[in-house]
Parts: C-alpha cells; structure tokens; sequence
C-alpha cells in the first residue's frame, strides 16, 4: 500500500464515509479553494493505481468506490508512524502522547485497563 498525502486521505475520507462516489460528488464536497475538475479526477485514477479505489462505468461515467477500508489504513499508517519515529517502540509512542498531552487522564485509564486485562491469564 502506498502512503498518501494530506489531500489524497482527504478524499479517500469521503469514500470511506459514504461509499461508492462520482468525481463530481467529491468535487463538490470539497472546501473552497476546490481544484480543478480535472485535477480531482487525476487525484482520483492515482488512488486507483495504488489500490485504494476501483470504479465501475455507468453510461459514461465512473463511479469510483474503496477498496481498502479506512481501519486497515489507519493500522498501517499508525504502525508506520510507530516505527518511523519512535523505533517500533509503542510505549516510545504512548509515552511521546502523554508528554504532549495529545491523551487524556480518561484515556490513560482506559489504556491501563486494555493493558490490565491482557495481563490476566485466560480462564
């Protein structure tokens, strides 16, 4: 899977939220400034060339939908990033959260839990 860029997981965003999705649909979802029709669209076959989005021709035109869903991303983007910058270490990486309180004490509470009952034998 290729990495994306901040304007690629943005649209990849709205095909993860609704689906199956024309250019124009997107284009008109899109924040002011919008890009050019034809630049979206080129947006658009490069996610299908790394394998995010395959469409399907209705008349003329192409409905584009996912193919790669939006948690099998996020666990390769956060395992990328945890690897990248804090050496495959996750306590590095929760410990980097806390510090710059990017996680909150309810949040903490709920790790240790998690961590917790993976302590606890199986009965």
């Amino acid at each position: 899977m290729e990495e994306l860029n901040q304007h690629e997981e943005e649209i990849m965003s709205l095909f993860w939220k609704q689906g199956e999705l024309l250019i124009r649909d997107v284009l008109d979802q899109l924040e002011d400034p919008k890009p050019p029709y034809t630049t979206l669209a080129s947006t658009i076959r490069n996610l299908e060339r790394k394998g995010y989005l395959s469409h399907r021709m209705y008349g003329t035109v192409n409905i584009y939908k996912p193919i790669i869903n939006q948690e099998a991303y996020s666990k390769r983007s956060i395992n990328r990033l945890v690897s990248t910058f804090f050496g495959g270490s996750v306590g590095n990486f929760l410990s980097f959260m806390v510090k710059e309180k990017n996680i909150s004490e309810k949040e903490i509470n709920e790790l240790q839990d998690l961590i917790d009952k993976m302590d606890k034998p199986s009965e």
